[in-house]
């Protein structure tokens, strides 16, 4: 992975403010990345894989413009951004992003940016799975940004 990705709120492997959970704001948080690569598009995927019932995934991002590098704070809970990315469904069924909110305990998210050869070719309805299996044959490069958030 040659892909760089950071949050100007949290480092790697720390916890995540609560602001972006559902505990407060459930916003989602600031990121910005960097890659040596040129490509035709990007997707970012955010999972819980410590939910109680497997994975869980909480925010779905795609066709983001290539010349991107940054997501501010609060990005619109809508299908289609302004500047053309998507947004997919999350596992609670909902476009968007939706925070950390786990039932109890330490729970590890991982956001994951997806640097792709082209645009996916699919609705804003999306779900992880069905851009996974489109990204297949398109995958340049990748990083992950992984944070931490914990509930009694």
């Amino acid at each position: 992975m040659v892909v760089t990705i950071k949050s100007s709120e949290f480092n790697e492997g720390e916890p995540i403010p609560p602001r972006y959970t559902c505990d407060d704001l459930d916003i989602s948080p600031p990121l910005e990345w960097h890659s040596p690569h040129e490509g035709g598009s990007w997707a970012l995927i955010c999972d819980d894989p410590d939910a109680p019932n497997g994975l869980w995934t909480h925010w779905v991002l795609f066709n983001l413009p290539p010349q991107t590098r940054s997501l501010a704070e609060h990005v619109i809970n809508q299908e289609e951004l302004e500047n053309g990315a998507r947004q997919g469904v999350n596992s609670w069924g909902n476009i968007g992003y939706q925070g950390p909110c786990p039932p109890q305990g330490v729970h590890h998210y991982i956001f994951k940016i997806y640097l792709l050869d082209t645009r996916l070719d699919l609705p804003s309805s999306a779900t992880r799975q069905q851009v996974l299996e489109a990204m297949e044959g398109c995958l340049l490069d990748e990083g992950q940004l992984m944070g931490i958030y914990h509930r009694e």
